[in-house]
This record gives C-alpha cells, sequence and structure tokens, in this order.
C-alpha cells in the first residue's frame, strides 16, 4: 500500500494538530478517522471503542456507513475486531472475508471491502478499543504500515484514556472500559473501610509530549537514558550494600539481562522511527509487552511482567528525571496508597492524617507493611493482581478492609453504601470506646487479662484508647525493619524506656528480635535458604550471633531500671536454646552489677510456643520458663504444615479444628496444674468466635491488636463461661470439625461478630 500523504510522521503531525484544536469529542474523532484513512490509501477506518460491558462499539468510520456508528457492536467473541481485543495483537489480511473469525454487520456495508488490518488500541497492556483500516483490493498491509497503525493507535488511546469520549457511549452501555467500575479481591491486612481517591505509591510518568520533531534527538535521549539506567543497575550490583546472594540481587540480574536485551532495544527504536518521542515509544513497547503477558499462563512469563514493568518504569525515570516515589508531604485529603509493593518505613514516611487506606499488589496479611499499616488503623487489602495497571491517578476507589475487596471507580450507589458502612463502623468503634473503662469480665464474673500488640512507638497511645491492661507482645524487630542500618544500643534504650514511660504500671512483655525469614533486614546479610520460615531466623540468630541478642539485653536491662521486666523468646525450637538465651541474660544482668549501674527489679523470660516440637516438652519448657506466650500464627502454619502467605493452602486449615484446639487445650491445662501465666497472643485471639473457644479451653490472657480489644469486651459481656466450656470441651474431645463447632458457637457471639 502506497502513503500517498508523506507518511506516519506528517500523519503524526497532522494527528497532534487535530487533537489541540477545540471541538467535540464525536467531530474530533471522525476528523481522524478520515486522516488516517487519506494518509494511507485506505477506502475505510474505523474505530471500535471497547465498553464497560466488554462489547466493542463503532464509535467512528470513514468509508463504511455513518449510520451504524453508536449502532454496530461487536462481542468480545465476536468477529476479527473481538479477536484483535481479545488477542492484543494486531492483524492484517488480504482476504478477510474468508476468515473463520470474520463476523458480517450488514449495517456497515462492509461486505464489498476484502483486505483488513487491525491494531488493538493499548494502554497500559489493556486494551481500550480496536483501530481497522479496510479496501477492495486484496493487498497485503507491509510491516511500516502495521507500525504506523499501531503507533496512530497510541493517540486513540490517550484521548480514550482521558474520559473524553465517555459521553458518547449508548445509553445503557456503561462507558468505555477505560472508566468502567472494577471490584477487585484480595487478603485482608488491615479491617475499616476508607473511601478516597488513588495515589499511587510509584507514580506513572504523564507523557504530555507523544510526537518527536526530530527523532534523531529523541534516539540520542534514549541511548543517553539507556546508559545512566544500566550503570546504576551495575552500581546496585557491584556495590556492597545489597549482601551476598538473595532474591534481590536475582531481580537485579534480571534488570540487568533486559537491560542489554537487543530485541528490546530494536522495538524501542523502532517506535521512536514512527514518529514517537522516547518517552513515548517506552510506553508503546511496555504497552505491547504487557498485553501479551497478561494473556499468559506460565507464571515464569506472567513474572517476568513486574520485571520489564519495573525496568520500562527506570528508564522513564531516567528520561523525565522525575522522582521514583510521590513525595509523602504531599498527599492530598482522602488518599488511598496504591502500590505494587512496599516496605514499612516507606508507609510511615506519610502524613497518617491524610491516609484513608492502602491497597497492595504483593503484600499479604503478614508482611512488614501489614504490621504497620494495623498498628496505624488504615483499612488495608494485600494481593490484589494486577492493581497497578487498573488505576489511574486521581480514580475513585473504596477500600473494604474487613472484606477484602477494593471497589476501583464505584457507582453512586456504591459509594453511598460504602459510606454508610463506614458510618456504622464508626458508631460501633465509639461503642467499643465507651468500653474502654469496664473491666474485661464475663457475665459470670470470671476476669480475663486482656493486653494488647505494639511494635511502634505510635502504638502506645491505644494503651489509654483502648483501656488494655499492658503490651503482651512488644515486636521489638519493627525498630530494625525501618530503620537504615542497625541501630545502635543507645537507640534501643531509648525506646524501650520510652515505651516503659509510656505503660506506666502496665506490664510490657519485650520480645527479642525475631528477623529472618521473610523479616529481612537490607542492612544484614542474609542466607539463601530454599525455605526460610524454617531455616535461620528469630532465637536461632540472635544466638548464633550473640553480639545481636547480648546488645538487645543490654538496652532492655538499662530501659527497666528499677522496674519489671518481662522478655520473650520467639521460635523457640528446644528446651537448649531456653536455657542458653538465660545463661546470656544471666551474664548481661552480672556485668550490669559489677558495673554499679541500676537494674530491673524483677526479670521475667518467657517462651512464644509458636514451633509444635515444645508441645511434646512441656514439662520441662513451664519447669524453665516464667511465663508462655502462645503465638497462634506459626504454630498453626508449623501444626498443619501450611505456608500462612501462599494464597493456595493459607486458608484451608480452621483454628477452630479439633486437632489445634486439642493441642492448645492441653498447653492450658498444663498452665493451670503448674501456675504458669500462659497467654495467647496470635491473630486468632482478635477473633471473637476463636477467643470464645480459647476462653473455653481455659485460656484467661490475651494479647491481640488495639481494634480488637472493644469488640473482645463486647464479647464478654454477654458471656457465661458455663455455659459454652461443656459444650467446647466436648466438641474438642470427639473431634467435632470447626464448621459445626463454629455454628454451636455463634448463638454466644454479639450480633455480626462471628468471624469467618
Amino acid at each position: 500500500m502506497r502513503q500517498a500523504l508523506g507518511g506516519p510522521r506528517l500523519l503524526l503531525r497532522r494527528l497532534r494538530e487535530v487533537m489541540s484544536e477545540q471541538m467535540s469529542a464525536q467531530a474530533r474523532l471522525d476528523k481522524i478517522v478520515v486522516l488516517i484513512a487519506s494518509n494511507m490509501v485506505a477506502e475505510v477506518c474505523s474505530v471500535y471503542v471497547k465498553r464497560a460491558d466488554g462489547a466493542l462499539e463503532l464509535y467512528a468510520t470513514e468509508g463504511l456507513n455513518r449510520e451504524a456508528v453508536h449502532l454496530t457492536t461487536m462481542r468480545a467473541d465476536e468477529g476479527l475486531v473481538g479477536l484483535i481485543a481479545r488477542e492484543a495483537q494486531p492483524l492484517a489480511l488480504a482476504d478477510a472475508q474468508n476468515h473463520p473469525a470474520f463476523s458480517y454487520k450488514p449495517e456497515t456495508g462492509e461486505e464489498i471491502y476484502a483486505s483488513f488490518a487491525g491494531v488493538p488500541v493499548l494502554r497500559a497492556g489493556n486494551t481500550l478499543g480496536v483501530l481497522v483500516v479496510q479496501n477492495r483490493a486484496k493487498r497485503i498491509y507491509s510491516e511500516e504500515e502495521m507500525e504506523a497503525l499501531q503507533t496512530t493507535a497510541m493517540i486513540l488511546a490517550e484521548l480514550v484514556a482521558g474520559g473524553e469520549l465517555e459521553a458518547l457511549a449508548r445509553p445503557g452501555s456503561g462507558g468505555t472500559a477505560i472508566r468502567r467500575a472494577l471490584t477487585l479481591n484480595g487478603q485482608t491486612i488491615a479491617e475499616g473501610v476508607g473511601l478516597g481517591h488513588v495515589v499511587l505509591h510509584e507514580p506513572r510518568i504523564e507523557i504530555r509530549n507523544l510526537l518527536a520533531d526530530d527523532p534523531q534527538e529523541e534516539l540520542r535521549r534514549l541511548n543517553a537514558a539507556m546508559e545512566k539506567m544500566r550503570a546504576s543497575i551495575d552500581d546496585l550490583m557491584e556495590g556492597g550494600s545489597l549482601g551476598g546472594a538473595g532474591e534481590h540481587r536475582d531481580v537485579l540480574e534480571t534488570f540487568r539481562m533486559f537491560a542489554h536485551d537487543r530485541g528490546w532495544i530494536r522495538r524501542l527504536q523502532e517506535a521512536i522511527n514512527t514518529g514517537l518521542t522516547a518517552e513515548a515509544a517506552v510506553e508503546r513497547v511496555q504497552s505491547d509487552a504487557r498485553a501479551r503477558l497478561l494473556r499468559q499462563t506460565d507464571p515464569y512469563l506472567r513474572e517476568r511482567l513486574h520485571d520489564l514493568d519495573d525496568l520500562a518504569n527506570r528508564l522513564l525515570h531516567e528520561l523525565t528525571g522525575a522522582a521514583f516515589t510521590l513525595p509523602a508531604d504531599k498527599l492530598p485529603e482522602n488518599a488511598i496508597l496504591v502500590a505494587r509493593a512496599m516496605g514499612p518505613a516507606a508507609l510511615l514516611d506519610y502524613q497518617r492524617h491524610r491516609l484513608r487506606g492502602l491497597v497492595l499488589e504483593e503484600g499479604g496479611s503478614t508482611s512488614h507493611v501489614a504490621i504497620v499499616a494495623r498498628a496505624l488503623g488504615i483499612p488495608s487489602v494485600g494481593r490484589v493482581e494486577g492493581l497497578v495497571g487498573l488505576v489511574e491517578q486521581g480514580d475513585a476507589i473504596i477500600v473494604d478492609g474487613t472484606a477484602g475487596e477494593v471497589q476501583v471507580r464505584p457507582s453512586a450507589d456504591v459509594q453511598s453504601a460504602y459510606a454508610e458502612k463506614a458510618r456504622l463502623r464508626a458508631r460501633r468503634q465509639e461503642q467499643y470506646r465507651a468500653l474502654r473503662d469496664q473491666p474485661a469480665r464475663t457475665k459470670d464474673g470470671v476476669s480475663i487479662d486482656l493486653q494488647m500488640n505494639a511494635g511502634l512507638l505510635i502504638d502506645m497511645a491505644n494503651l489509654d484508647e483502648t483501656g488494655a491492661s499492658g503490651i503482651g507482645l512488644f515486636r521489638t524487630e519493627i525498630l530494625f525493619m525501618v530503620a537504615s542500618s542497625l541501630p545502635r544500643a543507645q537507640a534501643q534504650e531509648a525506646l524501650y524506656r520510652s515505651i516503659i514511660d509510656i505503660a506506666g504500671r502496665r506490664p510490657v512483655t519485650f520480645r527479642t528480635l525475631d528477623i529472618g525469614g521473610d523479616k529481612v533486614l537490607p542492612y544484614l546479610k542474609q542466607l539463601e535458604e530454599e525455605n526460610p520460615a524454617l531455616g535461620w531466623r528469630a532465637v536461632r540468630i540472635g544466638l548464633d550471633r550473640p553480639a545481636l541478642l547480648r546488645t538487645q539485653l543490654r538496652a532492655l536491662l538499662a530501659a527497666a531500671k528499677d522496674r519489671d521486666l518481662r522478655i520473650m523468646l520467639p521460635m523457640v525450637s528446644v528446651v537448649e536454646e531456653l536455657d542458653a538465651a538465660k545463661a546470656m541474660l544471666g551474664r548481661e544482668r552480672e556485668r550490669q552489677r559489677r558495673l554499679g549501674q541500676p537494674g530491673p527489679k524483677t526479670v521475667q523470660l518467657g517462651v512464644m510456643l509458636e514451633v509444635p516440637s515444645l508441645l511434646f516438652d512441656l514439662d520441662r519448657v513451664f519447669e524453665k520458663a516464667d511465663f508462655i506466650s502462645i503465638g497462634t500464627n506459626d504454630l498453626m502454619q508449623f501444626m498443619f504444615a501450611v505456608d500462612r502467605d501462599n494464597a493456595m493452602v493459607s486458608n484451608r486449615f480452621d483454628p477452630l479444628h479439633p486437632s489445634f484446639l486439642r493441642a492448645l487445650g492441653q498447653v492450658a491445662d498444663k498452665a493451670k496444674a503448674t501456675g504458669t501465666p500462659v497467654s495467647i497472643c496470635g491473630e486468632i485471639a482478635g477473633r471473637p468466635a476463636e477467643a470464645l473457644a480459647l476462653i473455653a479451653l481455659g485460656f484467661r490472657s490475651f494479647s491481640v491488636s488495639p481494634s480488637g480489644i472493644g469488640p473482645f469486651k463486647a464479647m464478654l459481656q454477654g458471656l457465661e463461661i458455663a455455659a459454652v466450656e461443656p459444650m467446647v470441651r466436648e466438641g474438642v474431645a470427639v473431634g467435632l470439625d470447626a464448621p459445626a463447632l463454629r455454628q454451636k458457637l455463634k448463638p454466644f457471639l454479639p450480633k455480626g461478630e462471628l468471624a469467618s
């Protein structure tokens, strides 16, 4: 096909003029199809736009019957247009009507056209429509012509994404696909409902200038940015800050490989040669790659999508000089933060009073950022696949942390319903706050010691707000996770002293460093382990690197001057580990006395029971530990051999399973027989149904998240242990399955509080 009017560059210049003119959306689209048809010597040029219902509607045409505009539609599985949209791939045919996917629409008058070329209109890998040209003669469309069509389609993608075409859609169609409402499911991180607008933690570069004046200059800019990006990756790889082998190095090796990939570079150069700026070329090539990879079923290929996205993002930032993240102090009101992944320190940088919610593609309920999100009381949902590519900066969005749902661009009715849900939750929280000064006591007079979990200084404000009796679990590792380097003894001591001072007479249980596994500290060299959850972590690291644990014990002893100190060891697998830690603590206390330094009034050393091996050595554990705290999260994970971060299996087993309750019941009975204090500090303690079962088994001390204190007290007020205890114990004894036990517990819970 010959190019009568000067080729693609002239076409792009003329399109740029059309885009800048003041005219209606339909007039602009009509003018665009005329320009494309005349430039490419095509007798037909048509634009189909994907609607919210998935159908493809004819929005403009030059050559077909004009009366078919906004009348003709194609289902997603119908015709050549549907095939292109579905596969997100260009298609060129010399004899279109003999293709098996061809679908004849009589109202268009297209039966006289033989040849057909179509390309998807893509943005961020999402198909927004299809651009088609047709001719009567049976023609072969060249690669250059298809390239020109794809470049032109990128201009159309900006037009669709800008929302200008929304008013043109047929009534009842729901508008264009780019603005369609979405309901996405994920995993609950922190409960609550947040309504607001999308703020991308790593905002996409907004490309304002798509068309180049000087392709050679754009090629020079691309090459310069590519060299800078390669150099930055090499610096990271060759610098010593990343430590040894590990997943982080594998990611950077992948970046390095892709950054030198000749095929990728060639595609970028070809896109520039069609008349695009360097930024637009990167966007165009990445959108094509994203569209292909999104349709792959191979998990390895799907994972490469993240690598390519990150690489393209790096290159765009080098080209534009833009910051990689939104300045934390620029957060707008009612912000819902959206990110692929995020560290806890990054979240703490944002202004809390402006943040209404958090949504992550990759973070789960046990991730580091999840701990901080719960501490801050931010409604949060994780593991929302593909989220970043589906939202735009400023989109309306609702986070339902309770249900694990995210509503993107919700309708007015949906927004109203969630606003009412948020108001109801706020009223319920007010009711819970009214229970702050009420004792944690059952209806039949049994007192429950109700403490709270913490890990940040900011958490301590919740102690007075909730009326908790103390801190049953202070996660000391969070200080290390949010720091850029290993905190010195003085910094640790200052934090621990502040925590003790705020708590006053209320007890605080400090858990020693629970790092390793999924809790990687970037400034410490990490081992590459096949199964990190069962590897070198927690007390194992402390005993193998005694300077680390000794420094922490020394800081705790110094901070607890003249007061009671409670220290808990995580991930203890055998009693000998408790013995070794106790000996180290004894040496530190002796050193303190020898130096004449004031120490704690009393020191208690406890064990976090979360490894099943201790269940078979309870006599020695209870003999040597001053107290026991059951970490139900890991204990359940190890008992059922279930990775709690694996969505395929994490919900397969219920905490109310009779084997799990039977194991917990043995611990409660042993505690009662020996007089050793025992408490529950895992997540299930904050779920009313599970908490009720644990009370029936004999547990009287719990540590829960601050938001769980109110519901727990509300549940206690109507509870008569004498009525529920025989039922639970009998159910455990006979092996009653979890759903049946949960149903039996339902009448004992306040309405709406049954945890699932």
